[in-house]
């Protein structure tokens, strides 16, 4: 397995321009507004905290698709019992199911690139040196431009729920074998595999883009060095 590393265009929107002002700008830098929020972070509440997101609709979304499938699989039961009677398990694994779909395509295709930047897919591409007919898995890495800003409630909630989830599947995976649910258990693993497959996605995105940040920094300092000592009018 190997893998592939290139760059998100810019085809979202990019961070407040210098001289634009937003509610933190406008408490410390002009007349306080009582409607505001307090200027003290650590006070905030959470939707104060996910109002100054950069993609709150997209947050909203990735939070639901996040911890909707726990609760549903935890309370989804006692729920469908108001609706039908008969089927219950059936009806219960559909939705499950549908719902961790839906947040493995959303986090793949959609959350990653809008709320850190970061995007990934696997190509399985015919090794044409091969006699065999061989073929190859590789990982491919994409992120967004070093200079977008990424919002650091985008950030920190897309990480934590990112490795938090497959935490709360495991613990839930214990307590179906104990309780000898293994038809839940198979959901379980299910779910598991796509969070954990997730997860390492994202985490490798994020050191190869940090990676090819920093080589394509060191590249460029080291590149205007060489010409600026070869250029005979540079100032010395």
């Amino acid at each position: 397995m190997s893998s592939q590393y290139t760059a998100i265009e810019s085809d979202v929107p990019q961070a407040q321009p210098a001289g634009a002002t937003g509610p933190m700008d406008n408490q410390m830098g002009g007349e306080p507004n009582s409607g505001q929020i307090n200027s003290d972070p650590s006070s905030w509440t959470w939707i104060q905290r996910l109002k100054q997101s950069s993609h709150p609709v997209a947050l909203l979304f990735y939070i639901g698709f996040r911890i909707l499938p726990i609760e549903i699989y935890i309370f989804g039961n006692f729920f469908i019992g108001f609706i039908t009677k008969k089927n219950r398990f059936i009806l219960h694994f559909i939705v499950l199911v549908l719902l961790i779909s839906g947040d493995f395509w959303n986090l793949k295709n959609v959350a990653g690139r809008l709320l850190v930047g970061l995007r990934w897919w696997n190509e399985v591409n015919f090794i044409e040196s091969s006699s065999t007919g061989e073929f190859e898995n590789v990982w491919v890495f994409e992120s967004a431009d070093p200079s977008r800003y990424i919002n650091p409630i985008d950030s920190k909630v897309f990480w934590t729920l990112l490795y938090g989830q497959p935490v709360a599947w495991i613990v839930l995976g214990i307590l179906a074998v104990l309780k000898f649910e293994f038809l839940y258990l198979i959901l379980i693993l299910i779910a598991i595999f796509l969070s954990f497959t997730n997860a390492l996605a994202f985490t490798k995105c994020d050191k190869f883009g940090k990676a090819n940040n920093l080589a394509t920094g060191f590249l460029s300092r080291a590149s205007g060095t060489i010409l600026s000592r070869l250029n005979p009018f540079a100032s010395r």
